[in-house]
């Protein structure tokens, strides 16, 4: 039976903790656009998922309310997606090939 080292087991989580800090805020310095409507709303945020901006064309704004609303909505909900393939594409460095083989769960 191999030898337990708790020691190098300590430094190895100490290291993903640092891995991940670092990971969070570059996550937070990076930012995305999300889109709806042919580019009528974008929504801009970083990585970690906060909103910065939202451009509203001029034309979205003789839609009626409600269409105004959805696109809102949709452009946001495309920039959430964007935000997660980013932290996924950056976690997925962190981690051993092959551990989860469609992605990252739940993020």
């Amino acid at each position: 039976m191999a030898d337990f080292d708790l020691s190098q087991l300590m430094q190895q989580a100490q290291q993903m903790r640092e891995q991940m800090e670092y990971l969070q805020k570059g996550l937070a310095e990076q930012s995305v656009e999300g889109s709806a409507g042919g580019g009528m709303v974008k929504v801009k945020m970083t990585g970690a998922q906060q909103v910065t901006a939202i451009e509203i064309d001029e034309a979205a704004m003789s839609e009626d309310r409600e269409m105004l609303q959805d696109l809102i909505v949709a452009a946001t909900n495309n920039a959430i997606e964007k935000s997660k393939a980013l932290a996924q594409e950056g976690l997925g460095s962190m981690l051993p090939p092959g551990l989860f083989p469609g992605g990252v769960p739940n993020l």
